[in-house]
């Protein structure tokens, strides 16, 4: 039995591991998409590593594009096995992967426009949306806590408290008289969480693959960033009467944001501002998550008695019109616009930064990671000049960061996360989805807590297991 690992290998995109038994079942652990380079990345993306039509099963551990992303490219190129995830999971896919079906026609006609006036041939896009729609035949879902048998190996998934539907992959291997427990984390989410449930305990496992994106950093407290939060909001909506633009990922860490910003509302801390989620895509996974609120913590099921709508309050407006969105821009009154997507790199917040970027009255604030090769990597990092669809801008809004929105646990809480496990049964333990230099610190600090035989692996290496 072995495992190559051919995708999100020191770095933060991509997360493709193939598992291989002694029996030939050839089984994906998540099957992302390489994001943050724009159209940089379609080689990448194209060249998988793997024949699509050979893999018997599809473990996905939940639906970000980087560990979804490519479910439809391999179902148009021969896969016709089956997809594994939790319900919530599945529903958010049915959203998330027609939405990525379209930017993919739309960036490959831009690219195309590019490759002709180089005297280049033009190239088809990864997939379409109804590429996307097909691929949803193959899914099927199992609820959390539930093992269940395929051929020669059983999945089981447990909570880890990303986003919606999110999952820790126990998979039992069984060959002859033995057993192989391998855990797959996906990413690791927050223990404290507003909207959802703590990261849980999982069973023993022989393998541990784990992700380590903030391995060498930590977060602030949660209330703390309310507090943070409120304080950017009455700087540039009061004080300097601009707008606050909130790139924003559609799903996790949108719903987190407005989720703020209505407690604040209720509690009577928000000054009367008026808050436009400027993203389809995020109302379509805001009522994804109303469907599934056994997913919600006790402290979120409490505060609902009190206020069955969480996500809604009487100053926020869902955007849906592309025109609606332009309107945002020519408005001069002072506001806060929540868009997608979180890296800057696409979506309707591009728009919205290159329209303010050069106004000093307006903030842009930064909830989440941004890979090094990303517009909002550049901006959060100071750069004093960006170029955006081609034009420079000079930086005059103000950048702040407020890394505690994030839905990755830090190296404290990836590491209270993984003691459930017994050290001196842990044959490997393997480092995925990180910068080398973050992944680099975060094994010093696994090995002082005294796990051994860490790993980090190349891309498309292979290792056999025991």
């Amino acid at each position: 039995m072995n495992i190559q690992f051919l995708g999100a290998t020191k770095e933060v995109t991509g997360s493709k591991h193939l598992l291989t038994t002694n029996k030939g079942t050839k089984v994906l652990l998540d099957c992302g998409m390489y994001q943050g380079k724009g159209l940089e990345t379609d080689s990448d993306n194209r060249n998988l590593g793997f024949n699509p039509a050979e893999i018997d099963y599809l473990i996905l551990s939940h639906a970000h594009i980087d560990h979804c992303g490519l479910i439809p490219y391999i179902v148009k190129n021969g896969f016709k096995g089956t997809i594994v995830c939790t319900p919530a999971t599945r529903d958010l896919c049915a959203i998330l992967l027609v939405d990525a079906g379209k930017i993919q026609e739309q960036d490959t006609i831009t690219f195309n426009k590019k490759r002709i006036a180089q005297g280049l041939s033009t190239v088809e896009p990864l997939y379409t949306a109804e590429d996307a729609r097909a691929a949803m035949r193959y899914f099927i879902s199992i609820p959390y806590n539930i093992e269940v048998r395929f051929n020669d190996f059983s999945i089981m998934f447990t909570d880890n408290g990303h986003i919606l539907g999110s999952a820790t992959c126990n998979i039992k291997v069984f060959e002859d008289d033995k057993i192989t427990r391998i855990a797959f984390t996906g990413d690791i989410g927050r223990f404290g969480g507003r909207i959802l449930k703590e990261p849980q305990n999982f069973p023993q496992c022989d393998y541990l693959i784990m992700e380590s994106t903030y391995g060498d950093r930590t977060h602030e407290p949660l209330m703390e960033s309310d507090k943070e939060l409120l304080e950017v909001v009455k700087k540039t909506c009061l004080k300097k009467r601009g707008k606050l633009i909130i790139p924003s990922f559609a799903v996790g860490r949108a719903q987190d944001i407005i989720f703020a910003l209505n407690y604040l509302w209720e509690t009577g801390q928000l000054p009367p501002v008026e808050v436009y989620v400027d993203s389809p895509l995020s109302l379509n996974a805001t009522n994804i998550f109303k469907l599934h609120q056994e997913d919600f913590n006790d402290k979120l099921q409490e505060f609902m008695k009190v206020d069955p709508d969480p996500f809604g309050f009487d100053k926020l407006h869902f955007v849906q019109s592309a025109e609606e969105s332009k309107q945002l821009n020519y408005s001069l009154y002072p506001c806060i616009i929540i868009s997608s997507s979180g890296m800057m790199e696409a979506g309707r917040v591009k728009h919205h930064i290159a329209n303010n970027i050069e106004k000093p009255s307006t903030t842009i604030l930064g909830v989440g990671y941004c890979t090094p090769s990303t517009l909002g990597y550049r901006i959060l990092r100071g750069d004093k000049e960006v170029s955006i669809f081609g034009v420079k801008h000079t930086v005059r809004a103000d950048v702040m960061k407020l890394e505690s929105y994030s839905a990755h646990g830090d190296y404290q809480e990836m590491t209270r996360f993984i003691s459930c496990q017994d050290k001196s049964k842990l044959k490997r333990l393997i480092l995925v989805h990180g910068e080398e230099q973050t992944q680099m610190k975060f094994a010093k600090h696994l090995k002082e807590q005294g796990f051994k035989n860490i790993f980090i692996p190349n891309k498309r290496e292979k290792i056999e297991l025991d």
